[in-house]
């Protein structure tokens, strides 16, 4: 599993979410993770939550710490579970900033602080790969829903370290299930 932090800032639109963006844009081929921070404004039109669709939910922050994940030949369920994998590691490696637990939690693929959503995710099946989009919001003010920030309710500064160890940790969680799944003995 190839990552890369992305240094320029990308407003997400949700276009990004589509097969080999990565590869067309960064050069890295195959499964891959990479992050960047910018606005996100994801309009009705290239929403892929039906729930939010129908809803009429656009999504909309200042600014976010972003994840864009691609994996090959697994199915969608496997992506879910990726997916919650990549928000559960996130939340890890916030609390490792000194956040209190009882602050932070993950509801679904989720995560809160407080009272205030800290997070958007998705994951999608596309023709030839499952597509994950995570994002965190590092400033909070302006979001359409009560929210909560990185930055403006968590006091946490170093994006750039958070995103590379949340995509450290992804890689190497995924090396060890593939793995895990090759040194069993199969059942007869």
């Amino acid at each position: 599993m190839k990552s890369k932090f992305v240094e320029k800032e990308i407003c997400y639109t949700g276009k990004e979410l589509s097969p080999n963006w990565i590869y067309k844009n960064y050069h890295i081929q195959g499964d891959s993770i990479i992050s960047f921070i910018g606005q996100c404004d994801v309009k009705i039109e290239n929403m892929v939550d039906i729930a939010d669709v129908l809803d009429n939910s656009p999504i909309y922050s200042k600014k976010m710490l972003h994840f864009i994940v691609e994996h090959f030949n697994i199915q969608l369920i496997e992506g879910i579970l990726r997916q919650r994998a990549l928000v559960g590691i996130a939340r890890d490696v916030i609390l490792n900033e000194g956040i209190s637990s009882d602050l932070l939690y993950r509801k679904g693929d989720d995560l809160f602080y407080k009272d205030g959503k800290l997070s958007v995710s998705i994951a999608a099946k596309s023709i030839n790969s499952v597509l994950i989009h995570f994002a965190m919001n590092i400033d909070s003010t302006g979001a359409p829903v009560k929210a909560a920030g990185l930055k403006t309710e968590m006091n946490l500064e170093n994006h750039v370290k958070l995103a590379q160890n949340i995509m450290s940790l992804y890689a190497q969680e995924c090396e060890e299930v593939i793995n895990a799944s090759c040194k069993v003995k199969g059942i007869f």
